[in-house]
């Protein structure tokens, strides 16, 4: 694969290296892809057995970092593990809670299967163990509240997570998170699993997953309680491995003695919670709700908050983690900005003499000379296509109210070489693509409908922590493509631009967003305009308002009504299925 990192600039670099240092970030080594999807990778996370997790920023100079998971290629050239994989992912985007990291994309682009989830900066729960002990009676009943309301948040959406352990785990500053839901399922479907081979961690799987591959919710309390016993002793419940030995005890014996007994001595009434968690009959274990309530009469303070929880030096790790994605994301911020106006100066310069792309340049003394005249030649190339396409968007007609007056084919390609200094989106997001950022063309006078309607929806998830991500924040709702008509959560291709269809005017003249995230009435920005201007020029129409990148009642009837055309369940939403119908060539 070609390299497409983009360098930053010499100062802004050294201040991303301390930080990257101090983040637990390994640099980027000469084999890692230099671009995933829209993302450029600032370097490796974390290896596991499904693959390699980057910490990424938006190529395209969007605010904002995200945690990329690339999928190993045994896997990810299975279609049916894609399949059920894309399937995970429709499921993944329905969570709404601060303890689960929030989806912003999946892709399938350069043989690179990939999903992008909000960064949440911190330490897995088994490197903090390693690193700074044992947590303590706080942080454990912390562990309790969070890890409860995030199974009950998985719930809600239908997940189940069939692989919690101390390493899918994030403690943060601001809390507990759980991480790595639903891709366990999308594994035991593909074909590179033996038949009857379970995949999870033997020591933290619950014993009706190792004897009949059966897990529900409550195969998961057995896995938090598994691994809360290790954040609260070192140990794991019933030893640790993968061995026959490991998958026996779970399945037909209790937890070792000197474990439990260490956990009672220092909190009598968790480990009596946690024992009845790890119970081998699914019917006697609390459910997460119980958990909540449990961690909340703990404390007495009715609520569930623990603060302070995190003993130190975890605390003062966790806080530094914090300060290095702040100081990560100012200057992700700043180099885009430095990179644009270096780009835009030229444009105010004095006049550039011709060249002729034939013969050269004419010479100038010193080499200096020679590379300084080649610049200004791209430059006034850069001016020239800055001077048609500000033309272009001062003079164009509405792009309102009906099929007509949908935005025209030029549009979006004027709009992309207007921004040659930054990768137009090839595979879109809620937040991995940055829908609703604004983009202004390079003549700063004039901006096009997507701009318009995503200016100022840049922002962070009120209840999250530190990271700032970017983009739409689709309502929260149960309604998605395939509900409501009583089947499974359907089945998409993996987003890319490889997988739309080119020719019919709606893909051709409708280049705001390749992506296929749950879009729905609410939202707001390029997502938006993208079902407008596709629904448009269908022949569908949207409102007296037109293309205005809001997700009101009229553009939701518009999609009702292609849906009965299509045969899909007439729910307004713009699901995974639906974006397929939008792009179909029919």
């Amino acid at each position: 694969m070609t390299d497409q990192r983009q360098p930053m600039p010499s100062n802004t670099q050294a201040s991303v290296d301390a930080a990257l240092k101090q983040a637990g970030v390994t640099p980027p080594a000469a084999t890692d892809p230099g671009r995933i999807g829209p993302y450029q990778p600032l370097g490796l996370l974390g290896t596991g057995g499904m693959g390699r997790v980057y910490l990424a920023r938006p190529s395209d100079g969007t605010p904002g970092l995200a945690a990329v998971k690339v999928i190993r290629p045994e896997y990810a050239d299975d279609p049916r593990f894609r399949r059920r994989f894309e399937r995970e992912a429709a499921l993944h985007g329905r969570v709404r809670t601060i303890r689960a990291p929030r989806l912003l994309g999946t892709g399938f682009d350069d043989s690179l299967l990939w999903m992008a989830t909000q960064y949440l900066p911190g330490l897995n729960l088994a490197d903090a163990v390693r690193a700074c002990g044992p947590l303590e009676v706080a942080g454990l009943w912390r562990l309790v509240s969070d890890l409860g309301h995030a199974l009950s948040a998985l719930a809600v959406a239908g997940i189940v997570h069939r692989d919690l352990k101390p390493s899918n785990v994030v403690l943060s500053h601001q809390g507990a998170h759980v991480i790595d839901f639903g891709i366990a399922q999308a594994t035991d479907s593909s074909a590179i699993t033996s038949t009857g081979s379970r995949v999870g961690t033997p020591a933290f799987m619950a014993p009706e997953h190792l004897r009949e591959g059966r897990c529900d919710i409550a195969s998961d309390v057995f896995s938090l309680a598994g691994s809360l016993v290790y954040a609260a002793t070192g140990r794991a419940p019933f030893g640790e491995g993968t061995g026959f030995d490991v998958m026996h005890r779970v399945a037909s014996e209790d937890p070792a003695p000197g474990v439990m007994a260490r956990l009672a001595a220092r909190d009598a009434g968790l480990a009596a919670l946690l024992s009845a968690c790890l119970s081998k009959d699914p019917a006697g274990r609390p459910t997460p709700r119980e958990l909540t309530e449990a961690a909340a009469a703990a404390e007495g303070t009715g609520d569930g908050d623990h603060s302070p929880f995190w003993h130190e030096p975890l605390g003062g790790r966790l806080l530094a983690r914090r300060q290095a994605c702040e100081v990560l994301e100012r200057s992700v911020v700043r180099a885009a900005v430095q990179e644009t106006g270096r780009l835009r100066e030229p444009a105010r310069g004095p006049a550039v003499p011709s060249i002729s792309l034939t013969q050269g340049p004419a010479r100038e003394s010193g080499a200096g000379g020679r590379r300084r005249k080649v610049y200004l030649a791209l430059a006034a190339g850069l001016a020239a296509c800055t001077l048609i396409a500000g033309t272009f968007f001062l003079t164009r007609p509405s792009v309102g109210g009906t099929a007509s007056a949908a935005p025209p084919a030029a549009s979006g390609t004027a709009h992309r070489d207007a921004r040659t200094s930054l990768p137009p989106d090839s595979t879109a997001a809620p937040s991995g693509a940055r829908d609703g950022d604004s983009e202004k063309t390079e003549s700063g006078e004039k901006e096009d409908a997507a701009s318009r309607a995503g200016r100022d929806e840049a922002g962070t998830d009120e209840t999250s922590p530190a990271p700032r991500t970017t983009g739409d924040e689709a309502t929260p709702t149960a309604s998605r493509d395939g509900e409501g008509g009583g089947g499974d959560v359907p089945t998409a291709s993996p987003t890319g631009t490889a997988t739309t269809p080119a020719g019919s005017p709606w893909n051709a003249r409708c280049t705001y967003y390749s992506g296929s995230e749950p879009t729905e009435r609410g939202d707001k920005g390029r997502r938006v305009v993208q079902v407008q201007c596709m629904l448009t020029q269908r022949g569908f129409t949207i409102g007296g308002r037109g293309t205005d990148g809001r997700f009101g009642g009229a553009t939701q009837a518009a999609v009702k009504r292609f849906q009965r055309v299509k045969g899909l369940t007439p729910n307004g939403v713009v699901g995974p299925d639906t974006w397929a119908a939008l792009r179909s060539s029919t």
